[in-house]
């Protein structure tokens, strides 16, 4: 089968022949229908080698995946051949505390890494995904894996990162989301499903995500800048928003999104741009809660599942032949993907 893989440190990926693999006791062998291109994986091709945790290369991107069930191995019950799935992506060790609480992403043995992350597991950018336990496969009902890929990502950490401070958001309060790419966009849908909040605020850098983001719900959508932290000042009566998400984390983002949090508030990093938030005894405002929640659990991907088959979340989805995963990267670093790229590789 063909399979797009990291063959090297800072080295760009490869279109490959591999063996599809065959699953063993309690593995299931998934048909992949979409793998979301996420901007974590840009960050791995990047990174100068090795990446702490990570196995050597070569492995197979994709760590946002959906198909079809093709094949159970011995044990296995639960699923059929055919059956649509959605793959929860954060895999650990399964005995753990955390895994116990079905809190995977958390598991302390393994750090969560799941597959094309590096952590020994091949991702979904080929034909096939062999997945070691059952557990982690979701039922899709009639969604479409083609569509619901990203869920297992975008959505769920968007829905990790909001669940966690919905007892700020009640009526009249205010959460800003920093970044309306893909990750933002699911955010804002997220907060218009869940919580109470009265004023949700979109910023980015490009007017096109931005007018996007109000089709998903923004009430407000606003040009990143100074103009934009006075505004969200203004909204806010002078005391910030409850809720600050930065999809982002780069250094100008993190500045602004400590200049709009307010005091007992949350401030939450979900973007990987890697800078540093500036701490001192004034910023962010006192006693604000700054945390970088890591995806989700499976439950969670569960209840992201549910909302998507009630059609109160959508993912915006651009498709890529297999063969074309280098150009959905690329679009993905010139920042032109207005939602998610997801390859495509039975198209």
């Amino acid at each position: 089968m063909q399979a797009y893989q990291l063959v090297g440190w800072q080295q760009p990926p490869e279109l490959r022949e591999v063996p599809v693999p065959d699953p063993g006791p309690g593995q299931v062998l998934v048909k992949v229908g979409g793998a979301g291109a996420c901007h974590s994986d840009l960050h791995i091709m990047e990174a100068p080698a090795p990446l702490p945790g990570f196995t050597s290369p070569p492995f197979t991107l994709g760590h946002e995946n959906a198909g079809w069930v093709e094949r159970l191995g011995p044990g296995v019950t639960g699923f059929v051949p055919g059956d649509p799935v959605i793959v929860y992506g954060s895999w650990g060790c399964g005995v753990c505390a955390n895994c116990r609480e079905s809190r995977e992403n958390y598991c302390q043995t393994l750090g969560g890494q799941g597959p094309g992350l590096g952590g020994g597991h091949d991702g979904g950018m080929a034909e096939y995904l062999l997945v070691p336990a059952a557990r982690y496969l979701i039922p899709l009902g009639t969604l479409d894996p083609r569509q619901a890929a990203p869920l297992s990502d975008a959505g769920l950490t968007s829905y990790h990162a909001v669940k966690r401070s919905l007892h700020l958001l009640g009526p009249g309060s205010t959460a800003v989301v920093i970044g309306a790419g893909g990750l933002g966009q699911m955010t804002i849908q997220i907060l218009r499903a869940l919580s109470a909040a009265t004023t949700v605020v979109a910023v980015d850098t490009d007017a096109g995500k931005l007018e996007t983001a109000k089709r998903m719900g923004a009430d407000e959508a606003l040009l990143s800048g100074d103009e934009a932290i006075k505004r969200i000042k203004e909204i806010t009566g002078q005391q910030g928003a409850q809720l600050v998400l930065d999809m982002v984390g780069v250094a100008p983002t993190l500045r602004m999104a400590a200049q709009v949090a307010r005091m007992l508030g949350h401030l939450t990093i979900v973007g990987l741009g890697g800078a540093a938030l500036p701490v001192n005894f004034s910023s962010p405002p006192h006693e604000c809660s700054v945390a970088s929640p890591y995806w989700g659990s499976l439950t969670e991907l569960t209840e992201v599942i549910t909302l998507a088959q009630q059609g109160k979340i959508k993912m915006l989805v651009e498709h890529f032949p297999l063969e074309r995963a280098d150009a959905a990267y690329q679009l993905l670093h010139d920042g032109k993907i207005q939602g998610r790229a997801v390859v495509t590789p039975q198209a």
